[in-house]
């Protein structure tokens, strides 16, 4: 079974890696990788004094994408990456409808409002696999 997995890439360390890989490679799966810089946290870069905090938020950010690539094609795990600004609530489950995932890895708690965007997109997905009831 072929499987699309979004890993949210978050300042998280590594955790989540080591699950995300093995799932794609049980599932001869690929992955997107999605790191989004803050701006509730970290301001816009061009409408605030604070443009060098926002840099380093990206220079990291790229960083964390550089590494899981790295570790991904060590694996021979197709992985493709994005970096966005935005809040993650609202970034992670439009990514996910963009890239049609199949599955949603998020190595820390997910907002709320993510919660709730990724349980709509999942049932929008699964409601149309499911059977009828047969009576």
């Amino acid at each position: 079974m072929t499987e699309t997995i979004l890993f949210s890439l978050e300042e998280s360390g590594t955790r989540g890696v080591e699950y995300v890989l093995d799932r794609a490679q049980q599932r001869d799966g690929s992955v997107h990788a999605l790191a989004v810089v803050d701006t509730a946290r970290y301001g816009e870069p061009a409408l605030s004094s604070g443009e060098v905090v926002v840099d380093e938020a990206e220079d990291r950010a790229t960083e964390r994408l550089r590494a899981f690539v790295a570790r991904a094609r060590d694996r021979g795990i197709p992985v493709e990456t994005a970096r966005q600004h935005g809040r993650l609530a609202e970034q992670l489950p439009a990514y996910a409808d963009e890239v049609d995932a199949d599955v949603v890895v998020c190595p820390r708690r997910i907002p709320h409002g993510a919660r709730r965007r990724l349980e709509r997109t999942a049932e929008t997905v699964v409601a149309p696999l499911e059977e009828p009831a047969v009576a």
